[in-house]
């Protein structure tokens, strides 16, 4: 998709994220030029495209106080993965689930989700309480724990 002068203008006012206002769409079209209506709907339309992935909020954990985090990652039977990451996916210390294909032999694990909390004994307890969700579905486990941050980013334009 071949971006003209306004999505290249769009782009560059909200790499660095939306500002945080009541109102972003208005403060970003505030600096357009535009109405706040014009910036949502062509950035649903980029969104709609592809050319955008996804409109959404990047917390940064370490600075709310989460700073034991971990990539929980499960072995969960193929045929109820879906179902159960679902489930996973609504408690409140995930930030994310998803599904991924295993590595076999050295990586059995096909549902991952990361976990939060302000110490590890948190995330472990977090971590059981998945594994209750789970049940006899789950084959096996192991939490992967954050040792740095790591900077994020979202779309940016290519000098």
């Amino acid at each position: 998709m071949a971006l003209n002068d306004f999505d290249r203008a769009l782009i560059a006012a909200t790499q660095g994220g939306l500002p945080l206002v009541a109102r972003p769409y208005e403060a970003v079209g505030a600096m357009l030029g535009v109405s706040g209506e014009q910036v949502r709907e062509r950035m649903a339309s980029m969104l709609a495209s592809g050319l955008i992935r996804r409109i959404g909020a990047v917390p940064n954990h370490y600075r709310l106080g989460y700073t034991a985090n971990g990539m929980s990652v499960w072995d969960v039977d193929d045929a109820q993965v879906a179902a159960l990451g679902q489930k996973i996916a609504l408690l409140p210390g995930v930030s994310h689930c998803y599904r991924r294909p295993r590595h076999l032999p050295d990586w059995p694990y096909n549902l991952f989700a990361m976990l939060h909390g302000t110490s590890r004994e948190a995330v472990q307890a977090q971590a059981e309480e998945v594994a209750a969700i789970l049940g006899s579905a789950c084959r096996s486990h192991d939490i992967l724990y954050s040792t740095a941050i790591l900077k994020k980013t979202g779309l940016r334009l290519k000098d």
